[in-house]
């Protein structure tokens, strides 16, 4: 008999065989099987982007957020990946028994504070409180609608070869951070989480680029995990550059300290781009010009589809000149990170 694991919400493999084996097998229809983040259901006049998302972090208070702000972030952006603009948040509240009125305040108030820093309403919600024991502390569902501009076609499935992937800034802080505080880990320089609504970022970036195909934000199972699921719905080859990526130094140094990989640590404030190559330096401009924006990169580009059977579709071009294969995240190298 096979049992649930920690690894099966790390986003890696083990989540996507739980969705392929079991949800989809009974949940299938024209919409889910897309495997975006988000739905796009039809509406009368344009597209509604609907996501939703549940929230279970540990700590619940960490450098650069909590709890709270991470569950308006998180589902905006799923909904602004979409090319959407969102409007409307739910929220539902799973309490344990004994959690400090005085902590939850704070949560609620930094939900509000987010929420209007993006320009969504919260328009409804539910709160179930169990008794002591029975949870950990407080769990967060949010779900998220927007409008879909007509003429915005934006999917995993749409990377084409040739294609240029840019990333809007530095990777691996939201989950450093999270597993500092967790650990009680100090470091020379303090790592933040990135922690933030990118749907401001994505419309300027819409605005000014005629063309966009695929937008993500690499959350569980990082940058590695989040193109291989593009790639895979894509069918499409996936090289990246490793002098190119961003990753703060202080980072980096953390995860060498501790055996960890930053393409595979989870992200709550950036977004790949993968868009025509003729389009690539009004992107990198248009992105680099907006404050969540400013350590943007090119991190690679599509190639040639892979071979028939292939399960290699995405890799790193090291600065020696060899390649790496970038698999999906095995196990999970940081649970209860989102």
């Amino acid at each position: 008999m096979e049992f649930i694991t920690l690894g099966h919400g790390s986003g890696g493999k083990l989540s996507h065989r739980l969705i392929s084996e079991l949800f989809l097998k009974y949940f299938q229809n024209e919409i889910l099987i897309k495997q975006d983040d988000m739905a796009i259901v039809p509406g009368s006049s344009m597209n509604w982007a609907i996501s939703t998302d549940s929230f279970v972090i540990n700590p619940i208070f960490f450098p650069g957020g909590n709890i709270g702000k991470l569950s308006v972030c998180g589902t905006v952006n799923d909904v602004a990946m979409s090319g959407g603009i969102p409007l409307y948040l739910t929220a539902a509240f799973i309490i344990e028994e004994g959690f400090p009125l005085a902590e939850l305040e704070r949560i609620v108030q930094s939900m509000a504070e987010t929420a209007a820093s993006a320009g969504v309403k919260i328009i409804a919600g539910d709160t179930k409180i169990v008794g002591k024991g029975q949870a950990d502390g407080i769990f967060i569902n949010t779900t998220g609608f927007g409008l879909i501009p007509e003429g915005r076609n934006i999917s995993g499935r749409n990377a084409q070869p040739g294609d240029v992937i840019i990333v809007n800034g530095t990777l691996g802080d939201h989950g450093v951070a999270v597993m500092a505080e967790r650990h009680g880990l100090e470091f020379s320089v303090p790592i933040f989480s990135d922690c933030a609504p990118l749907n401001e970022i994505i419309a300027l970036l819409l605005e000014n680029v005629p063309r966009v195909n695929v937008l993500r934000d690499p959350t569980r199972g990082g940058l590695a995990t989040t193109l291989n699921e593009i790639a895979y719905q894509s069918n499409a080859m996936i090289e990246l550059w490793e002098e190119k990526l961003p990753v703060k130094d202080e980072v980096f140094s953390a995860c060498e300290i501790l055996g960890l990989d930053p393409l595979y640590i989870a992200n709550e404030g950036k977004f790949i781009a993968i868009l025509p190559e003729e389009f690539a330096d009004i992107a990198l401009a248009t992105i680099k010009n907006h404050p969540l924006g400013r350590d943007a990169a090119i991190i690679g580009k599509v190639v040639d589809k892979p071979k028939e059977n292939s399960n290699n579709k995405v890799y790193l071009k090291t600065a020696l000149g060899g390649k790496r294969i970038l698999d999906m995240l095995a196990g999970d190298q940081l649970p209860r990170i989102c």
